[in-house]
């Protein structure tokens, strides 16, 4: 890769008709059928004038009715002699309307079914529960295991794990028989918001019933947030419970425990993973695992470190993906390394590996760190050029790097373009344009965004409440940082039991 050093710039420069005659098709043919049916009629009546004194009792005078306005008896040939006058049938309007109330209701939920999914593939978990709700209301709509997962783990991933244990416990109530993977789904909403023990009171909940037992998944998500809220007291004790229950670690297990190692600074215990891998044949490194370690020096900004171990993995036997080289990119732009970023995307191209969405990310972010606007908006016109889906870090980018750049005017443009793009406004979006706020010293709109995070019931995280009380600090407004400090201890205190 070092042979190849090339400039940032020379990687990025570059039929109602047929209806109609349907319907008056279908309009002769109906006319010619009541043409029938008044001959036939009238030659019944005829005949059965001329048998009434022989045979009186053979012939049944149909009642005589009085029809509306446009409509004419519905009767078919098997009306006349032969089906009898007498044999009451439903009308065929009756059987139209229920059909047709029928089929508008099949096409109703067909459409809200859409539109849940829809949601869900948008990460707008508010309006998804509404649609979701809408649909229950309705007694022919069954839920499936699939929807009820899809809804777990969107909520998991919005910050809502009490919605979430709300649905779980609405799906039981309903009688929908649970399983160990929509258990999975509620323990890892609790472990992707820092709820340690609510997680593990899921798992006791699993042991207990013999047809939702905890496997490797379940365990390699606990795992996770252990690790992740650095409670290694707690990974050693479930090894041990899994080596009890015969479930045997896998690839995925010890890369997420060699990453929380790493993250922490544990590195003798990291090596120690990654030498029990090697030796194990059924648990051997893979490429997770080279991004897992690469990763953890490039989120410390060791370059070095990074590369050391890019070589060593490529000595191992171990193929880079798109993944690994959005590590690195994102590492080299984070130290303003840009001939190196650009080597890595040129090299990409080369070994004809795509820029993805995280790829744009990357470069966005460096140049938005340093402010530099033109060759970030630069950036951002050739990822939309090449049809490249941008999301919310992207925007996040975007409004920082017009924030640190002075351009609060292109902040407000930047927040309206997310919006007609419908990008999920999560807790870093709104935490960008607090930020942006602050740093313009307009803290009247600071607070209205603040006001609109929370009437979107986005959760504040410390982040938010740090940036806030830094700009009122700033000003010297004392009050309000108290007023801040409070609230944040309340949210802090209530996040456990609340929504």
């Amino acid at each position: 890769m070092s042979s190849i050093s090339l400039s940032f710039s020379s990687s990025l420069l570059c039929s109602p008709l047929t209806h109609n005659n349907n319907n008056n098709n279908t309009t002769k043919h109906n006319k010619s059928q009541v043409t029938n049916f008044k001959v036939v009629h009238c030659s019944f009546v005829t005949s059965a004038t001329k048998t009434k004194t022989s045979s009186s009792s053979s012939v049944v005078v149909p009642k005589k009715r009085h029809w509306k306005e446009g409509e004419y008896p519905g009767f078919s040939e098997t009306s006349v002699p032969g089906g009898g006058y007498g044999s009451r049938k439903t009308p065929i309007k009756n059987v139209k309307k229920k059909l047709d109330k029928r089929s508008k209701a099949k096409a109703w939920v067909s459409t809200v079914t859409e539109t849940l999914s829809d949601f869900i593939l948008k990460k707008q978990w508010l309006q998804a529960l509404q649609a979701f709700e809408m649909l229950r209301e309705q007694p022919f709509y069954h839920p499936k295991e699939g929807t009820y997962m899809k809804l777990l783990v969107l909520l998991g991933r919005s910050g809502q794990p009490q919605r979430a244990q709300q649905l779980f416990d609405e799906m039981v109530e309903e009688g929908l028989e649970p399983t160990a993977e929509l258990y999975t789904a509620l323990l890892a909403a609790y472990c992707r918001n820092n709820l340690i023990d609510e997680a593990f009171s899921v798992l006791n909940q699993m042991k207990t019933l013999p047809n939702c037992q905890p496997d490797v998944f379940t365990y390699s998500t606990l795992l996770k947030a252990c690790v992740d809220d650095l409670r290694f007291e707690l990974v050693e004790s479930l090894y041990e419970e899994m080596n009890e229950r015969s479930i045997t670690p896998n690839t995925v297990t010890q890369n997420t425990v060699l990453s929380g190692y790493g993250k922490a600074g544990k590195f003798d215990q990291m090596e120690k993973v990654l030498a029990e891998m090697l030796e194990n044949p059924s648990c051997k490194p893979d490429v997770w695992t080279m991004n897992s370690i690469i990763g953890v020096f490039a989120n410390k900004g060791q370059v070095d470190m990074m590369e050391r171990w890019y070589e060593k993995f490529r000595n191992f036997g171990i193929e880079p993906e798109t993944r690994t080289f959005n590590i690195l990119i994102g590492a080299y732009g984070k130290k303003r390394m840009y001939d190196k970023m650009s080597s890595v995307m040129e090299f990409m191209r080369k070994l004809q590996f795509s820029w993805t969405t995280s790829t744009y990310n990357n470069v966005i972010e460096a140049f938005a760190d340093v402010g530099d606007a033109k060759h970030m908006e630069y950036t951002f016109e050739q990822m939309r050029s090449e049809g490249m889906k941008s999301d919310t870090k992207t925007f996040c980018c975007l409004i920082n790097g017009y924030a640190n750049a002075g351009l609060f005017h292109k902040v407000i443009s930047t927040v309206s373009l997310a919006g007609k793009f419908e990008i999920p406004e999560n807790t870093s979006f709104f935490n960008a344009v607090i930020s942006a706020c602050a740093k313009a010293e307009d803290l009247m709109e600071m607070e209205r965004v603040y006001k609109r995070m929370k009437d979107k019931q986005c959760p504040p995280d410390s982040r938010t409440f740090c940036i806030m009380m830094e700009a009122y600090a700033k000003e010297g407004m004392n009050d309000k940082v108290y007023d801040l400090e409070q609230e944040k201890q309340q949210i802090l205190a209530d996040s456990p039991k609340s929504d």
